[in-house]
């Protein structure tokens, strides 16, 4: 006795009239666009799918590098502007204070012939800072025809004048704008080193 009874039969019989099913055309053309209707679908959906994480992918890099270029920018200010600090504070603390010094006179003479020339033939003083009256004497006498009375204040201090003529007057305070392009220049230093 064997014991084929057993064991499953796996020859199909092709042939059978049970397992074959006939199809017309229109059922096959049917057939074949629904097919082709859903492979196209979800080949489109792959391509969406892929394209949307390409385009993902690619804005994340566009973003680091964006950082890296922002964060690289500053980095680069911020040294820029600590390795030329001691040249600000060089400049503010002795250059320009020595150019206010050779340019108070100049200053002073030309806000007198400013006014001289508002107020024709009217008197004129001048009050500066004690010691300063030896400098201003000859440069006064050599650019004004009319006398100018000098006086000096020693209340007043260095880089300041008033300047009278007539009903007019002036103040020139040199020191005042020395004192605001310091505070201008530590303010930006400051800033600049909270940014970095």
């Amino acid at each position: 006795m064997t014991i084929a009874h057993l064991l499953e039969d796996f020859e199909i019989n092709l042939m059978d009239p049970s397992r074959v099913r006939l199809m017309d055309e229109d059922t096959l053309e049917e057939y074949r666009l629904t097919a082709f209707e859903q492979g196209y679908s979800a080949g489109w959906d792959d391509a969406v799918s892929a394209r949307s994480e390409e385009q993902g992918q690619l804005n994340a890099t566009l973003a680091r590098n964006l950082e890296d270029l922002s964060f690289t920018y500053h980095e680069a200010l911020s040294q820029m502007t600590q390795s030329l600090e001691p040249m600000f504070k060089s400049l503010i603390g002795t250059v320009l204070p020595q150019t206010m010094d050779r340019s108070y006179t100049h200053h002073i003479v030309e806000q007198l012939k400013s006014m001289a020339r508002e107020q024709v033939a009217q008197p004129a003083l001048l009050i500066v800072p004690s010691g300063v009256s030896a400098t201003l004497k000859p440069i006064l006498s050599e650019e004004f025809s009319f006398p100018v009375q000098l006086v000096e204040e020693s209340s007043l201090p260095a880089g300041q004048a008033c300047l009278r003529v007539g009903t007019a007057e002036r103040d020139v305070d040199c020191s005042a704008l020395l004192s605001s392009i310091s505070d201008a220049m530590d303010s930006f230093l400051h800033q600049a080193k909270e940014v970095s």
